[in-house]
């Protein structure tokens, strides 16, 4: 049991522990390098350059292991995910700029934060790297300890200072609580990938296919596309119409999965935060926080719909000038969204936090406070008159259009027409009826450019956040560097992800390994023949027949024997071919 004084030091934030995380996240770069030596050493190079070096030395060992395939992953979706939630922690330190690794002037700042961001990537690299490691007996044992050790040290840092001067009592327990959940996520999924790799290790279960070329969503896909669709569609239901349609022929790539799960925890951090104020600020975290949520499932709906309108070829969303996007930075979208997508979502929930509260100030002042105050007869007042103005000037625009409509238009040629055409009626009258109006729109000019101001900041500060549409007006889309990520990022995913695309080339590859293998099968059938002996020269000969009657014109380019003629070998070859 504590006194009440350790308590009254850990409440005032003066608790100093045994454990310093950012002192552990600088040695646990040790552990983190030894793991990735190990599995790269483990790693196989496809292609062994010949070369006298001494790179030579290792064979066709030692290859750099990679963390994540960010453009073609399906599998192990959320297990990335998770990875990537594990991390929010330390996300959220570089975002406040918090974790400084090292003291340099002022102007160096941006190389203080890439190399802060480098040892936060370097530190957790393990977590991935032992997920997609081909040698899943080693990695989960090298995975598994490592989380635990994480895990160990984060329930120890908790355990000594669970309070804070932020939030008080069990501060600590609010801001670390996902990071836990995720390693012990961790720790299970590496616990598993053990038991199923020493199963297939002694035998007892049969070994899992390699990652598929073509994924099975994908093949649904095309499959689905060279169908007829049916003559009646299926009714969907209210929720299938209005909020969200599963597609079983869709799956997001884990990028866009481990994005949203970092997003969502930094989220929660984040408003973890700023609810240590009272008053509107504390009760506009939850609007604040719902809106945020909502975006981050309508970027995923919207990132599948701007999927299938590329993969059918349709451009007629994207603004002209994004038609054809420059294939470098295409490239470079794809490492930027990640991490845009999150700051954009951080930043985003700060602003319409301040926005709303802002709002639930106007609304305290103008509307709660003068009935607390018994002045509320001349609020309901002042409210009134301010209302019947703007309804009167919204009535003499809609009269505007009302007349336009009624005396200044020729009447419709079809009864069928949904409006008359624009074609002028009363010319006279229509003359008068501007001239008169000319003064009066001058005053109600004002009035609507400054409503377009507001409307544009109002939009512009709610949509802050989506990264998937722009807040530019049309022609300046380019200045929106988030949004050019996000269609970098579409335009890569859809030029290598296409499942028609994919499917053509595993038929190619497919094609290719089934003739290897009757090849192979063939010559095995020739040289383990069970008839008389046969000698190498004559081997040498049938197979150079046979190679030239798959390849005629491979006839013409060799040199003519004395007696024989290129013509006479081609009557040969075409004889054997028809037999």
């Amino acid at each position: 049991m504590l006194s009440p004084n350790s308590r009254t030091r850990q409440l005032n934030g003066t608790c100093v522990g045994s454990v310093d995380l950012e002192l552990f996240l600088h040695y646990s770069l040790i552990p983190s390098l030894f793991i990735i030596l190990i599995l790269s050493f483990l790693q196989r190079r496809e292609h062994r350059k010949q070369r006298e070096d001494t790179s030579h030395l290792l064979g066709n060992r030692f290859e750099i292991i990679i963390p994540l395939d960010f453009v073609g992953t399906f599998s192990n979706r959320w297990s990335y995910g998770i990875a990537f939630g594990a991390t929010a922690n330390k996300v959220m330190f570089l975002f406040s700029e918090g974790y400084q690794p090292l003291q340099i002037p002022q102007w160096a700042q941006a190389f203080v934060l890439l190399i802060g961001g480098m040892e936060v990537g370097l530190s957790h690299f393990p977590f991935f790297a032992c997920l997609s490691s081909e040698f899943q007996l080693l990695s989960s044992v090298l995975g598994f300890s490592y989380s635990l050790i994480w895990f160990a040290v984060t329930v120890l840092y908790i355990t000594e200072c669970p309070h804070g001067q932020f939030l008080g009592r069990f501060e600590t327990v609010l801001f670390y609580w996902p990071s836990l959940l995720c390693l012990a996520f961790l720790l299970g999924r590496f616990l598993h990938m053990f038991v199923k790799s020493l199963r297939v290790h002694l035998g007892w279960e049969l070994q899992t296919e390699e990652k598929p070329f073509l994924e099975v969503h994908q093949a649904e896909h095309v499959k689905r596309l060279l169908r007829k669709p049916p003559l009646q569609e299926t009714k969907k239901s209210w929720f299938q119409t209005r909020i969200y349609e599963w597609d079983p022929c869709f799956q997001f790539p884990s990028r866009m999965i481990g994005t949203t799960v970092l997003a969502f925890i930094c989220l929660y951090l984040a408003s973890a935060v700023t609810s240590s104020f009272s008053g509107v600020w504390l009760v506009t975290i939850l609007p604040a926080s719902l809106t945020c949520v909502s975006y981050l499932f309508h970027i995923l709906a919207c990132y599948r719909k701007h999927m299938k309108r590329l993969w059918a070829g349709k451009k007629h969303f994207l603004p002209l000038k994004f038609h054809n996007p420059s294939s470098s930075e295409s490239v470079v979208a794809i490492a930027r969204y990640s991490g845009w997508q999150i700051a954009y979502m951080l930043w985003g929930y700060l602003i319409i936090h301040v926005v709303q509260s802002l709002c639930g100030i106007l609304i305290m002042y103008s509307l709660v406070l003068p009935v607390i105050h018994n002045q509320g007869l001349e609020m309901l007042q002042g409210l009134g008159i301010g209302t019947l103005t703007i309804a009167i000037v919204l009535g003499l625009m809609v009269l505007q259009v009302w007349i336009a409509a009624t005396f200044f238009l020729q009447p419709k040629m079809s009864a069928a027409d949904r409006q008359k055409p624009l074609a002028l009626n009363n010319r006279k009258a229509f003359h008068n009826f501007n001239y008169f109006l000319f003064f009066y729109n001058v005053l109600l000019g004002l009035g609507a450019c400054l409503s377009r101001l507001l409307i544009s900041c109002v939009l512009g500060t709610w949509l802050i956040a989506r990264i998937d549409r722009t807040i530019m007006q049309n022609g300046y889309e380019g200045a929106d560097m988030g949004f050019s990520a996000w269609i970098g990022m579409l335009y890569v995913d859809h030029y290598h992800t296409n499942p028609v695309l994919v499917s053509f080339c595993n038929i190619l590859i497919t094609g290719q390994r089934e003739r290897k293998l009757q090849r192979a099968i063939k010559y095995w059938c020739l040289n383990q023949s069970t008839g008389p002996r046969i000698s190498a020269r004559s081997r040498t000969r049938w197979l150079l027949l046979q190679t030239l009657v798959n390849n005629p014109r491979l006839v013409m380019l060799r040199k003519a024997r004395q007696g024989h003629s290129s013509r006479d070998f081609t009557q040969i070859l075409l004889t054997c071919s028809e037999s």
